[in-house]
């Protein structure tokens, strides 16, 4: 249960009845006891949207989605290890991963990976600065029969990697926060200020034929078409949302970005 907190001008007796009703219905609608029963509650402080009511409990939970194995945490993190919005791009990823070399930028927990690797994917690799998620999507890969050998997992900068990175993947996800300060980063992160460079420095280590899907939940979001004209640019969008996730405005974002096919110039 994610509770939004209330405006201040209503009183904190009246919130405080209307969340613990809430909850008595959660545990009698769905047989729970309390305990079993993970809350969030998401207020404004200074420097934006903060959550509170977070514990430390280490309990993780394996979901099934389709073919993929994953593990949650729905007490200890501000989301749970798995973006449930993002249910299309990992079915997209699996459709298209077989015999490829797929590559997972700010792969989080790496349930993309997964689907990648259970689709058939030659070789993936996974990146993202964050040691904590990177032993999440080991585990994550090892619980789905996915090979260390064959699926590589990366801790770094995804902008610096991109820049010093040499090889080329067929197939890229590149999924950045909508905002990052990181302690780890030398500059600030924003999607909508940096995803030209983003896509820019993803494409550097794209195969001529391959294909890049660019996602983002940034509220509001606008691509530079502009700046991106000599691509083929595809808006997934519509497609890659789900019925339960069908509302305006739209959860996320999703493009599919690839190279224009080379010119063939006649010659007499």
């Amino acid at each position: 249960v994610q509770e939004y907190a209330a405006p201040d001008e209503i009183p904190e007796a009246t919130t405080r009845k209307r969340l613990n009703d809430l909850l008595s219905a959660v545990r009698e609608v769905f047989g729970v006891p309390k305990e079993r029963v993970a809350l969030k509650t998401r207020s404004t402080g200074k420097g934006g949207s903060k959550y509170g009511n977070l514990d430390h409990r280490g309990e993780f939970l394996t979901v099934e989605e389709g073919a993929a194995k994953l593990q949650v945490n729905l007490f200890d993190y501000l989301d749970t290890g798995l973006f449930l919005d993002h249910r299309p791009l990992r079915r997209m990823v699996a459709a298209e991963a077989r015999g490829k070399r797929f590559l997972n930028l700010f792969c989080y927990t790496a349930a993309v990976t997964v689907s990648a690797g259970l689709g058939g994917a030659r070789a993936t690799t996974s990146v993202d600065m964050s040691a904590t998620y990177l032993d999440w999507s080991r585990r994550n890969l090892a619980l789905n029969g996915l090979a260390a050998a064959q699926h590589e997992l990366v801790r770094a900068d995804c902008l610096r990697w991109l820049g010093a990175e040499r090889r080329r993947w067929d197939l890229v996800s590149l999924d950045p926060p909508s905002f990052s300060n990181s302690k780890r980063m030398d500059e600030t992160l924003d999607v909508q200020r940096d995803h030209v460079a983003l896509v820019r420095a993803a494409l550097r280590v794209l195969e001529r034929d391959g294909t890049l899907l660019f996602s983002t939940n940034r509220r509001g979001f606008r691509l530079d078409v502009e700046a991106l004209a000599d691509l083929e640019v595809a808006d997934l969008t519509a497609q890659s949302i789900d019925p339960d996730f069908n509302r305006k405005p739209v959860p996320h974002r999703l493009y599919r970005i690839r190279y224009r096919p080379a010119r063939v110039t006649e010659t007499s």
